[in-house]
């Protein structure tokens, strides 16, 4: 791992990285015989909406598990605000405010709605570790803190009402949108979205859509792997298309539909 006067020397001298949150260079990923993901480069600015498109096994979730710490690089670097994230695992990724959700959803069935979202707080506890053991008045009021703003992100995502049944209760769009709630609740700088809107219907889209603006307008950054091109071009700022692991294209979406490559990539020409 690079240290950190290293890393802030490589970072200046890079024009890639300037004004950028997040920045990847020369990424390699392997599977056995398969490249899924080969020199990649990238850097996602501030408070912007960056989507990763490409067809069917392009290599997008591989992406996106690389940089929220799912797996480890083969090769290549990778940094969040400064901090070098190679070799960095997951769970210490989320404490730095990187957060995600996934392809194939992930909650806790067995627990309520309200307690799917306050599992995710426990990266942001404000209490001493002995008061776990013997639930003292700080105990109480951390438990309090984290309640009430579960129940905000609830309302954020329209599932408020539904807080004390079980997540298994919910319908596929219900979850999709548990599982975003979830992931806001480890108050997040920059937050991932694998699939955001696979399964859902018009009106669901569009909900989801809404939620993203929202989150943009706050000034969150936001990472978006996604196959709805629709979705995609009415929130991204920029796009990066990839095609069996590879770069093939970066720039606003209007460019991304209009591009040669990117049309043969996805019609199969």
């Amino acid at each position: 791992m690079i240290g950190s006067d290293g890393l802030a020397a490589r970072t200046q001298a890079s024009p890639l990285n300037a004004a950028a949150l997040f920045w990847s260079e020369g990424l390699h990923k392997r599977f056995g015989g398969v490249q899924a993901v080969r020199d990649i480069t990238l850097s996602v600015r501030h408070g912007e909406v960056f989507a990763i498109i490409g067809p069917n096994g392009a290599g997008k979730s591989t992406l996106l598990n690389l940089m929220s710490g799912v797996y480890q690089p083969d090769a290549g670097r990778m940094a969040f605000d400064g901090a070098e994230l190679v070799g960095l695992p997951a769970h210490k990724r989320a404490r730095l405010g990187l957060a995600r959700t996934f392809q194939k959803i992930r909650l806790f069935k067995r627990l309520s709605v309200l307690g799917n979202v306050l599992a995710a707080f426990h990266i942001h506890h404000e209490i001493p570790p002995w008061q776990y053991v013997i639930h003292g008045t700080a105990f109480a009021r951390d438990q309090e803190r984290c309640r009430a703003e579960a129940l905000k992100l609830l309302d954020f995502v329209g599932l408020e009402a539904r807080a004390p049944v079980l997540a298994a209760s919910l319908s596929y769009g219900e979850q999709r949108m548990l599982e975003l709630a979830r992931a806001l609740a480890t108050a997040p700088r920059l937050l991932m979205l694998d699939e955001p809107a696979a399964g859902l219907n018009a009106a669901e889209v569009d909900r989801l859509l809404e939620r993203i603006r929202l989150l943009r307008e706050g000034g969150m950054t936001i990472v978006v792997v996604e196959h709805n091109m629709d979705l995609v071009m009415q929130i991204a700022d920029r796009v990066i298309v990839m095609d069996y692991g590879q770069y093939l294209f970066e720039g606003p979406p209007a460019e991304a539909q209009r591009n040669a490559a990117v049309i043969a990539a996805y019609l199969g020409a």
